[in-house]
């Protein structure tokens, strides 16, 4: 099972994450409150090893922005929360995952061109595009149309829904940012918490 949590942007953070067993480490440098620069970035990817996966978040950023930042922060993976095609996706030099709002439990019918990368399913972005917090519905999601590909699972997950989430979709991964947050800061026991209760 991958465990990314995302939007890191303190040292101590970033840490508790590599400690406890966390696969992939996220960077946010689209608008959000977790925004941070690619120069914030490479410092605190000096703490994390080469065995977890290093994750840049962007949102209709051009290409040449992309791969400075991969090359800045030594970048292992880039996620895409925009309306970036797949065409665009190909050219990226790293692997790549592509964020879908799911509603009404619906899989947009974009999601067969990006079938050679990661997927993410999350709920609708709210205020910034990147993810909201929010539960999409579970129950409604046709798990069958998902036979064949790589997902995470991303969407108001936290220590006490994970596990029910993994046992639904059986995902590649599940992603977290929100969720292992108290007053919009990341909290270290729920970080631990949250990656104990994915292990299991």
């Amino acid at each position: 099972m991958w465990i990314k949590i995302c939007g890191l942007a303190t040292q101590p953070a970033v840490e508790a994450a590599v400690k406890h067993g966390a696969t992939h480490i996220g960077f946010v440098f689209a608008p959000s409150q977790r925004q941070i620069t690619p120069e914030a970035a490479k410092y605190l990817a000096s703490f994390v090893p080469e065995s977890v996966q290093k994750v840049g978040l962007f949102v209709n950023a051009d290409l040449l922005t992309i791969e400075q930042t991969i090359a800045t922060v030594g970048l292992d993976m880039v996620q895409l929360h925009g309306q970036e095609t797949a065409a665009f996706a190909d050219q990226i030099s790293v692997p790549v995952m592509k964020a879908f709002g799911i509603k009404d439990g619906q899989l947009p019918p974009e999601l067969a061109a990006f079938k050679q990368h990661m997927i993410l399913l999350d709920a609708p972005p709210t205020e910034f595009a990147g993810g909201s917090g929010k539960i999409f519905d579970w129950g409604k999601v046709d798990l069958t149309a998902l036979a064949d590909y790589d997902f995470f699972i991303a969407g108001g997950l936290t220590p006490d829904n994970v596990a029910e989430a993994i046992t639904i979709f059986q995902p590649t991964g599940v992603d977290v940012s929100s969720g292992v947050e108290t007053d919009g800061v990341k909290d270290l026991e729920k970080i631990k918490l949250f990656i104990e209760k994915s292990k299991r």
